[in-house]
């Protein structure tokens, strides 16, 4: 079982800036890729970035050259950090992870944290 944390979200105005982060903890034997996803109101969850367990970024369209993913495999921690946000980056942003125990896989999601952006 693991268990994710988020951590960092809040009110920022546009044009301002945020960094998110997320740390696992739990019973596992590894953690491979690591991502965030958002979901605003009345839309579906969708990718924001995801890492490779080797440090590998994906980036959505939406949030290429604004948002950078990176993560501490030593603390089993992925950041984002968000700058020059717009309105249209408000939502609920969920961590997750795909970890390893005893040969199984398993997708784990955080609980979400808030990112208001005023215009």
């Amino acid at each position: 079982q693991v268990r994710l944390v988020e951590s960092g979200g809040g009110l920022v105005q546009a044009g301002g800036s945020l960094r998110l982060s997320c740390a696992a903890s739990g019973s596992f034997f590894s953690i491979n890729a690591m991502g965030w996803y958002r979901q605003a109101p009345g839309k579906q969850r969708e990718l924001v970035a995801s890492i490779t367990k080797n440090g590998t970024p994906n980036y959505a369209n939406p949030v290429k050259g604004r948002f950078t993913i990176s993560r501490d495999n030593a603390l089993n921690t992925v950041y984002l950090q968000m700058n020059n946000l717009n309105a249209e980056d408000t939502a609920v942003y969920y961590c997750n992870c795909e970890a390893e125990f005893v040969g199984v896989l398993r997708v784990y999601w955080g609980q979400g944290t808030q990112v208001t952006v005023s215009s």
